[in-house]
C-alpha cells in the first residue's frame, strides 16, 4: 500500500473536530479535483510502499485510538480491509475518508464520505483525460447507498459557489433518511482569508437547513502544510 505520510495531530474536519488521531495518507487517487488540497497524494503521488504490519507498527508508535485513513483515495487499496481488521483487534476507532466512489469492505467507525460536484474537475483544455475521466467516476451512487447502509457516516461537501447548494439538494434527494446534522458543509479554501469569504454566505445557509457547517480548523491552527 502506497502510503504519503503517517503522523499524529489533530482533527481540523467534520463531526470529530479536536480529536488527536493519527492520520495514514494513502497515495493516489482516481479524481483530480482541481481544488485538491493534497496533490502530493493525487496528481503527482509520492510515498512509500508499506506492508499492513509496518503500518500497524507505525500506528502503536503513538497512544491514541482514534485513527483517520486518508488520501488520495484509500478505497483504491485492498490492503485496506486487512489493514482495518487489525486497527479493529487493537480497539482503535476507525475513521474512512473517501470520495465515495470505491466500495471494499472494511472495517470502519465513521465513514466520512466527501462527493464531488460537476464542477469540482481539472480545466478541460489543459487536462482532458482527467477531466473525462473525472466526470465519468466522481458520483457513484451505488457505492454511496451501500455506504450509507453499513457505516455511521458524514457526508462532506466542499462549496466553492453558492450555486452548488443546488446541487447539494439534489444530491440528497437521491437518497432516503439521510440525517440533516450529518450533512457537513465546509468552504473551499486553503488560506484563511478564503475560507472566511465563503465562511460569511455559506454558515448561515446551514443554519437555515438544519445542516452542520463545517470549517476548517486545520487552516487556523497549523496553516496549509503537510503533516497536520
Amino acid at each position: 500500500m502506497k502510503i504519503a505520510e503517517i503522523y499524529k495531530s489533530v482533527q481540523g474536519e467534520g463531526l470529530l473536530t479536536g480529536t488527536p488521531s493519527v492520520f495514514v495518507r494513502a497515495s493516489g487517487c482516481n479524481l483530480r479535483c482541481w481544488f485538491c488540497d493534497t496533490p502530493f497524494a493525487s496528481w503527482q503521488p509520492e510515498g512509500t510502499d508499506y506492508a499492513v504490519d509496518e503500518i500497524v507498527a507505525e500506528i502503536e508508535e503513538w497512544d491514541c485510538r482514534h485513527v483517520v485513513l486518508t488520501g488520495g483515495e484509500p478505497m483504491l487499496f485492498a490492503e485496506l480491509i486487512p489493514l482495518t481488521e487489525a486497527l479493529r483487534a487493537s480497539g482503535r476507532y476507525i475513521t474512512v475518508e473517501t470520495a465515495g466512489t470505491l466500495f471494499l469492505p472494511i472495517e470502519c467507525d465513521l465513514m466520512s464520505i466527501s462527493p464531488k460536484f460537476s464542477a469540482s474537475g481539472p480545466d478541460p483544455a489543459r487536462f482532458p483525460h482527467w477531466h473525462r475521466r473525472h466526470a465519468r467516476q466522481r458520483f457513484q451512487p451505488e457505492v454511496i447507498a451501500q455506504f450509507l447502509a453499513r457505516y455511521e457516516y458524514q457526508l462532506k461537501f466542499v462549496i466553492d459557489r453558492a450555486s452548488e447548494i443546488d446541487e447539494v439538494d439534489q444530491f440528497l434527494g437521491k437518497f432516503l433518511n439521510i440525517q440533516s446534522d450529518r450533512v457537513l458543509l465546509m468552504p473551499q479554501g486553503t488560506t484563511q482569508e478564503e475560507l472566511a469569504v465563503r465562511s460569511e454566505w455559506l454558515e448561515p445557509i446551514c443554519q437555515e437547513r438544519g445542516w452542520t457547517f463545517c470549517p476548517r480548523k486545520q487552516i487556523e491552527w497549523f496553516g496549509p502544510v503537510r503533516g497536520t
